[in-house]
C-alpha cells in the first residue's frame, strides 16, 4: 500500500506557499517542489508534515524523476497542484527564444506530464483530484505577454477537457484562473504595475482559499474576484480586436 500525498509544484513562493499551509492546516501530507531548496526546506520545517524536493520541472526528464522519488518512497498523489510557472514581460521578438521556450516547458510541458503521470492512478481508485493554475491572461491574446498568455490559454483549455473527460471517474480537474495578485510574479516577469491592473491586485492567500473552494465544489474553472470574472468574459462583449489592444497597453 502506499500513502496518498499532496503534490504541489512552484511551492517556494507566491500560490505556491499559501496552497502549502492551507492544505497542511487540512491535515494533508504534502511534496514541496520547486527550485530553491532553502525556501522549500524552511516551509517544510514550518508546516511539519512535508517533505521538500528541489528540482527544476522545466527540465527535460525532470517531472519523471520527481514520480520514481514518490514511488521509491511508497507515494502516491491523491491532490496534485500544478503551481509551477512563470511569465516574461517585452516584445516577443526581442525576448530570448530559449527563454521563451523554457517557459513553456514549465507552465505547460511540466503540467501536462505530472498530471499524464498521476491520472491513471486517480481513475483507477476513483478519487483524486488536479488543480491547474491557470490565469485571466487565458481568455484574451496578450500583446507584450505573448507567450505567457498562450501558455495560460493551453492550460484552460487543456484542463476544462481533462475535466469533463474524468468527472464520471470520481476524479476532478479545475483551473484555477486569478487576475493580478500580490507575489513575485511580476517582478520576476518584468511588469512593473499598471494603474489600471494595480487596483486590482488581490491576496495570494485569499486566490488560494478560493481555488480550494472551487476544487471542492467540483468547479471546471475557478475564477476568483466578481471583476477578474467580468473581465474573462470580455471577449463576448467586446471584438477580439480591440481586446488585444486594451491587453496591448497595458503590456507594452
Amino acid at each position: 500500500m502506499t500513502r496518498p500525498v499532496t503534490l504541489i509544484t512552484g511551492a517556494s513562493a507566491g500560490l505556491g506557499v499559501d496552497f502549502a499551509r492551507q492544505l497542511a492546516a487540512r491535515g494533508q501530507r504534502l511534496v514541496l517542489v520547486a527550485r530553491r531548496k532553502d525556501r522549500l526546506d524552511t516551509l517544510a520545517d514550518e508546516l511539519g508534515n512535508a517533505r521538500s524536493v528541489t528540482a527544476d520541472l522545466s527540465e527535460a526528464g525532470a517531472a519523471e524523476q520527481l514520480m520514481a522519488g514518490l514511488a521509491s518512497n511508497g507515494e502516491h498523489v491523491e491532490l496534485l497542484v500544478n503551481n509551477a510557472g512563470f511569465g516574461l514581460t517585452g516584445r516577443f521578438a526581442d525576448l530570448g527564444g530559449a527563454r521563451q521556450r523554457q517557459m513553456i516547458d514549465l507552465n505547460c510541458g511540466a503540467l501536462v506530464e505530472l498530471a499524464h503521470a498521476v491520472l491513471p492512478g486517480m481513475i483507477e481508485r476513483k478519487s483524486g483530484a488536479i488543480l491547474n493554475v491557470a490565469s485571466t491572461a487565458a481568455f484574451q491574446p496578450g500583446p507584450g505577454m505573448a507567450v505567457y498568455f498562450a501558455t495560460k490559454a493551453f492550460v484552460l483549455s487543456f484542463s476544462e477537457a481533462l475535466h469533463e473527460e474524468v468527472r464520471k471517474d470520481g476524479v476532478v480537474v479545475s483551473a484555477l484562473c486569478p487576475g493580478p495578485t500580490a507575489t513575485e510574479f511580476g517582478q520576476v516577469a518584468g511588469f512593473n504595475g499598471h494603474p489600471i491592473v494595480d487596483p486590482l491586485t488581490a491576496k495570494s492567500n485569499d486566490v488560494v482559499t478560493a481555488g480550494l473552494a472551487g476544487l471542492d465544489s467540483r468547479q471546471a474553472i475557478v475564477i476568483p474576484g466578481f471583476a477578474n470574472k467580468l473581465g474573462a468574459q470580455g471577449h463576448r462583449f467586446l471584438p477580439r480586436s480591440l481586446l488585444r489592444r486594451i491587453a496591448g497597453t497595458i503590456k507594452l
